[in-house]
């Protein structure tokens, strides 16, 4: 039985503490959109094998579906992020729609862990001056794997891996298989060169709730 999106569980998920420096280690974020999915569970397993973090960018709607597996990213230190109720270019709708969609998928976030979500990221990055913040920052990326289009593993790692850069937040999707399985190969070769995989608000601690972030530089 799916949990109600505003009733909180009984006992919060229990956070890890995050202590890495980015001011002094190479870090890097990795993100991924639009889920939880039939793969999330997959890449959540090559994170977690890899001691690696990363921040998941959620769907309200899909999270009443497995709050179980919001649960398990919380317990694992992962980022918990929102992104939307239900997925909509946010420029399109009015203010109220906006502060409706995020609000509501914090909700679901809440219901799930006990915690709300760290930041938003709008749907396919759209967003004005004007949109918004219901009091959490805006994160974007400055890589694109453009996983949702190529869905190949090899020009995924290959996107990744040309656009890493100290203070990047890479974006994916943890609803393709592609994805997913690429994602063991990605780590590898960023940890091989130096980076510590870090969730975003790691990378990026204080942010301004009103503030919008690309990476870290």
């Amino acid at each position: 039985m799916t949990r109600p999106v505003d009733a909180a569980p009984t006992t919060p998920v229990p956070r890890p503490a995050h202590t890495t420096d980015c001011t002094r280690a190479k870090c890097i974020a990795l993100t991924f959109d639009d889920g939880p999915g039939p793969f999330t569970s997959a890449i959540l397993d090559a994170l977690e094998k890899a001691k690696a973090r990363a921040s998941f960018f959620m769907i309200g709607s899909a999270i009443t579906t497995d709050p179980g597996i919001v649960r398990r990213m919380a317990a694992a230190g992962m980022g918990v992020g929102n992104h939307t109720w239900s997925h909509p270019q946010v420029t399109a709708l009015t203010p109220d729609q906006v502060t409706g969609e995020i609000t509501r998928q914090s909700s679901a976030v809440a219901a799930a862990t006990g915690h709300e979500p760290f930041a938003v990221r709008p749907p396919y990055g759209a967003f004005t001056r004007s949109t918004p913040h219901a009091g959490l920052p805006f994160v974007l990326w400055d890589v694109d794997t453009e996983d949702w289009k190529n869905l190949d593993p090899t020009r995924t790692t290959q996107r990744a891996l040309s656009g890493a850069h100290p203070g990047a937040i890479v974006l994916m999707h943890d609803i393709h298989p592609s994805t997913a399985k690429a994602l063991p190969g990605i780590i590898a070769a960023l940890q091989k060169q130096g980076y510590t995989l870090v969730t975003v608000d790691e990378l990026l601690p204080g942010m301004d709730p009103s503030g919008s972030y690309y990476s870290a530089g």
